[in-house]
């Protein structure tokens, strides 16, 4: 006997799974946007306050921050039963990352010194969101892998057991990897910004 189905199901609190079709070959699906909140101020104290009062609030804290990342997981799986034994058909993982950068109103307004410590800090506001996005590809990409990599099962369901369990573990290492991120990048924060407005400004020969 042999049949197909798909089954919709819902992999913790962001990864939304929708029936669409997949092929055992396929690469995750993966997007990117950028969206910005406009900030004021004419000092490097307004600039602080701006972003306190301004900046995106994430769910992981609570509180605001300078950037942040929204990533949400998706994809399907379809299951094949043939044989008495029930093998994946085909994964499709999605991602779906916005990055939420600011925007300064009065840059051009701006001290050239102001300036340029606000285009270092900004900058280096973009590479951390960045590098948040690129933690979720990864993620993404091996998610896909070892769901399309799962041995074939006695039946569909006991297989999709293991696709959530595989699943579960997978988004479980990518938010671990995601703390652990801002927790290095916090403690170096002063020394970092120190290292990159001295590479800056040797740069532009100051």
């Amino acid at each position: 006997m042999f049949s197909m189905r798909g089954v919709r199901r819902l992999f913790g609190a962001i990864l939304l799974l929708c029936v669409i079709p997949a092929t055992a070959s396929a690469e995750p699906v993966i997007s990117k946007t950028y969206s910005y909140f406009r900030i004021g101020g004419r000092t490097a104290e307004d600039l602080d306050k701006e972003l306190e009062k301004r900046g995106p609030t994430t769910r992981t804290t609570g509180h605001r921050h300078p950037g942040a990342t929204e990533i949400k997981f998706g994809g399907d799986v379809t299951y094949v039963e043939k044989g008495g034994r029930c093998s994946i058909g085909g994964a499709r993982v999605t991602l779906r990352t916005r990055i939420i950068l600011p925007r300064w109103g009065n840059r051009s307004r701006a001290s050239a010194d102001l300036g340029f410590i606000w285009d270092t800090l900004s900058t280096d506001i973009k590479r951390h969101e960045e590098r948040h996005a690129e933690i979720a590809r990864n993620h993404a990409r091996q998610l896909e892998r070892e769901l399309l990599a799962l041995p074939s099962n006695r039946n569909c369901d006991a297989l999709e057991k293991q696709v959530a369990e595989t699943t579960r573990q997978i988004l479980e290492a990518h938010d671990r990897e995601q703390l652990r991120f801002d927790r290095v990048e916090a403690t170096n924060f002063d020394a970092r910004m120190m290292r990159l407005l001295q590479y800056n400004m040797q740069r532009k020969g100051k």
